[in-house]
């Protein structure tokens, strides 16, 4: 069950990815619109919508990993269960964070559950 799970968030991601480029994309032409380029809340943003695209992409190598090495998904509940909630929640913590910079702290989420999934995945995987 891992695997398919892993895949459609990957695909899901994607899109929001584009979508909320599209979207974003309207309003980059303005050079003051969010307080600039160089601002918090742009950046955030701008922050947001690659994530999207960079942890589909960390998402679709590890079921590749999986695949190339022959592993079972089985083996990887923990890594699969740790990328899709940093997948979740580091947009999410981007797009907070625009609005209210408090909400940075929370960056320790994803970063750590990303963190964690590549270990577990490395040590899983170095020991098969």
């Amino acid at each position: 069950m891992t695997a398919p799970i892993n895949f459609y968030a990957a695909w899901v991601s994607i899109f929001l990815g584009l979508l909320t480029g599209t979207i974003q994309g309207l309003f980059f032409h303005k050079e003051d619109w969010l307080g600039g380029y160089g601002s918090w809340r742009r950046r955030m943003l701008r922050l947001g919508h690659i994530s999207f695209f960079g942890l589909a992409f960390l998402d679709l190598a590890f079921l590749d990993s999986i695949n190339y090495l022959k592993l079972s998904p089985e083996d990887f509940v923990w890594s699969s269960r740790l990328i899709l909630i940093g997948m979740i929640s580091m947009p999410s913590v981007c797009y907070l964070s625009a609005l209210k910079q408090e909400f940075r702290h929370l960056f320790c989420i994803p970063v750590g559950s990303l963190l964690l999934a590549v270990g577990i995945f490395l040590f899983e995987a170095f020991h098969k």
